[in-house]
């Protein structure tokens, strides 16, 4: 394990794979390199062409979390990391990870090739839209129940039914899943309600857009992002649930960083 530091002070833990040009992954809800042995697995793939830093986002795992919390202060963790891979980088998020990988592009920071696995971004009726207080809720539950919390994020933001919930609540990741909810209101307003962000058409560098088709108002969300991207393609991994395989996806991005 190394650390940066923030622009804030805050140290942001991260793990160092490989050699080569540098691929930052930037984990979605929960993801940090304790919870999810998937992200580590795709760390240990793409190191065998490029030098790969998995890192804590502020809140989880090894990493600080400084108040009051703020999206530009995780625009200026991803700055920090970029900064220790010698001043570019190749960024690749994964759902909510997706729209801050895309804000910090859109933001202009050094990305030369981004690539995203299902962004929450909503696009059509397929499912409800978030509350207008989903942030509120997440943040009221949190400091009051961190279960109660979990479990409205995965009803509400993630919509899933409440019976597979209580299958869930009842395995080992429950735990953990608990330890990070005080974080869930920060990728709430990274998503933004699951709204297209403004600006695409002026971002140009290539970018892979992701999606399993498993989940349709992620895929048509991913879809509507390539198209709005004047540098992007959409790539369909037909089969893959919200939870990719690592070892599907792997050789897709090893394939777009390279070229």
């Amino acid at each position: 394990m190394d650390t940066v530091t923030s622009a804030d002070g805050t140290p942001i833990a991260f793990d160092r794979f490989g050699q080569g040009p540098h691929v930052i992954l930037v984990g979605g809800a929960f993801q940090h390199r304790a919870f999810d042995p998937g992200i580590t697995r795709l760390a240990s793939i793409l190191a065998e062409r490029f030098t790969v830093l998995n890192y804590d986002r502020r809140g989880r795992g090894d990493s600080g979390d400084t108040a009051p919390y703020a999206v530009e202060r995780e625009l200026e963790d991803l700055a920090a990391l970029i900064g220790e891979a010698t001043g570019s980088a190749f960024l690749y998020g994964s759902s909510s990870g997706g729209n801050l990988a895309l804000a910090a592009a859109l933001r202009g920071l050094p990305v030369t090739k981004l690539a995203l696995w299902e962004p929450d971004i909503l696009v059509d009726e397929s499912r409800p839209p978030l509350p207008r207080d989903y942030v509120k809720q997440l943040q009221d539950r949190a400091a009051a129940d961190r279960g109660d919390a979990v479990q409205y994020f995965l009803t509400t933001g993630v919509a899933l039914p409440a019976d597979i919930v209580e299958r869930i609540r009842v395995t080992p990741m429950w735990a953990g899943m608990e330890q990070v909810a005080h974080t869930l209101s920060y990728d709430g307003r990274l998503v933004d309600g699951f709204r297209l962000p403004n600006g695409l058409a002026s971002l140009s560098i290539p970018a892979l857009i992701i999606a399993g088709g498993q989940t349709p108002w992620m895929t048509s969300g991913a879809q509507a992002v390539a198209t709005a991207l004047p540098n992007a393609t959409f790539q369909l991994l037909d089969g893959q649930g919200h939870g990719v395989d690592p070892d599907v996806i792997g050789p897709v991005l090893t394939e777009f960083f390279e070229s």
